[in-house]
């Protein structure tokens, strides 16, 4: 269980949902190659914290 209340959490995952959305709007096929691979795997991170996220809200509900 984590020390993070409730709120905060929410505010978090809002926060991370935003980026990664902006993050899914950028055409890919405008970047380098290592941009590329950064950006995927940014979104790939965002998407495993906002899932942990998750499961931790639902644990404190």
């Amino acid at each position: 269980m984590s020390d993070f209340t409730s709120e905060e959490l929410k505010e978090a995952h809002r926060a991370l949902l935003s980026t990664l959305h902006k993050c899914e709007k950028i055409d890919a096929g405008k970047l380098g190659k290592s941009q590329k691979t950064l950006l995927e795997r940014r979104i790939a991170a965002l998407k495993v914290a906002l899932t942990l996220i998750e499961k931790e809200q639902n644990q404190k509900n």
